[in-house]
């Protein structure tokens, strides 16, 4: 399958926007976050019903769609818990049958002008070192995500919805906390402006829907959150009858991210348990950061999820298997 990826023009740094080029034939809809949808549900009525090859501008709101800037703690141990994710949608694509595949063009992304990140307990990959609630908040100005603890700390906007899916094919009402068939969760960080994803088609119509975006993530989100913000999303939604697909597929646009400028510090881990590698990886990188980058573990744990990147190294060498976390530097100032 080898596809063109759309053209990313330079992004304004007085905009907060970074967008690929919007051909001049295609229909262009909009969707407001008047109505959200924290579920999937193939017998929901579709709020947009469109052709092949139409863009959609979603106003995403903020990924719990209840979280405001000025929360502290307290507010957010308050969140409604069953409305996660805010999603916006759904849409009906028309000719749209199980076994199609849905190709969804990446074009455009817009903050707001801020973000958060959080760790609860329960969630997330430590949850038996984090028991407590924190809450971090983001100030995002043009192109640059500024934490507002940590004035040396700093990272790119480098965007992306961390919900793409379309409805199960089984009949109810299902979380839309984990990924499954659908897509849904996936929380991959690839799939940034310029990108392209490939859905497989579960029911008639598609009813896609979208949201919970990201203003930076590292791979693995490993605090259960990105640099979680509102935004102004823009698709091309187009039908594929020629594509059979068993789960989600993309391509992304070079470079991988802004943060590879000033080299790595990496934590590694062995064993014969991948899950408990990657969490004791990302405890040495919560040392590391805390010894020698002035901050506490929270913000140590948060930074890991905003920035950092959890890899499988080696999975080969019987019987232990090294798992390693790295740290893009350009993140200290």
């Amino acid at each position: 399958m080898r596809l063109p990826v759309p053209v990313v023009s330079s992004n304004n740094p007085l905009s907060g926007r970074s967008r690929c080029a919007i051909l001049p034939d295609m229909r262009e809809h909009y969707l407001d976050d008047s109505v959200t949808q924290p579920f999937w549900d193939n017998s929901i009525k579709p709020r947009l019903e469109i052709d092949s090859g139409d863009i959609v501008v979603f106003d995403c709101a903020e990924p719990n769609g209840q979280i405001e800037p000025h929360w502290t703690v307290a507010d957010y141990e308050r969140v409604d818990r069953s409305k996660i994710h805010a999603l916006n949608g759904s849409i009906w694509v028309k000719g749209a049958q199980p076994g199609d595949v849905l190709e969804i063009a990446i074009l455009d992304m817009r903050h707001k002008g801020w973000g958060w990140s959080a760790h609860r307990p329960g969630s997330g990959l430590l949850p038996e070192d984090f028991d407590y609630t924190y809450l971090h908040h983001w100030r995002i100005e043009g192109d640059t995500c500024y934490s507002t603890e940590l004035a040396h700390i700093s990272l790119p906007f480098e965007p992306h919805p961390g919900v793409v899916g379309v409805a199960p094919a089984a009949e109810g009402r299902f979380s839309t906390f984990p990924p499954r068939e659908n897509g849904g969760n996936l929380d991959v960080r690839d799939m940034v402006i310029g990108s392209r994803v490939w859905l497989p088609v579960l029911v008639e119509g598609a009813l896609f829907a979208t949201g919970d975006c990201h203003a930076a993530q590292g791979q693995g989100e490993v605090c259960v959150t990105g640099i979680e913000a509102p935004m102004t999303l823009t698709m091309r939604i187009s039908l594929r009858k020629d594509l059979t697909l068993r789960e989600v597929q993309l391509q992304r646009p070079s470079p991988m991210s802004r943060l590879d400028s000033h080299g790595y510090h990496i934590t590694t881990a062995h064993g014969p348990d991948l899950m408990t590698n990657a969490k004791n990886a990302v405890r040495y990188m919560i040392d590391w950061l805390v010894a020698n980058q002035r901050m506490n573990r929270s913000q140590a744990y948060i930074l890991c999820s905003v920035a950092g990147d959890l890899k499988i190294s080696e999975i080969v060498d019987a019987p232990n298997w090294v798992v390693s976390f790295h740290m893009p530097l350009a993140v200290f100032g």
